[in-house]
């Protein structure tokens, strides 16, 4: 390891807009270990499931057909 590194040729992460935001959600436990169950089964952790998921419905204009008693 250098004692010091020259960071004046340094530029910014061209990445960092694609970046992910955490953020805090409530999710009831049903709907998350639904989603358990799928990652154990493909490999891939659940919260990128979730997040699949949700940018799928984005990218697709998908909405909920709500109805209120």
């Amino acid at each position: 390891m250098r004692d010091e590194y020259d960071f004046s040729k340094a530029r910014k992460n061209p990445y960092a807009t694609q970046l992910k935001k955490s953020i805090t959600i409530r999710l009831d436990e049903d709907s998350v270990a639904y989603f358990k169950g799928i990652s154990e089964e493909v490999g891939i952790p659940y919260q990128t499931l979730i997040n699949l998921y949700l940018r799928d419905c984005a990218s697709s204009h998908r909405k909920l057909n709500l109805h209120w008693k």
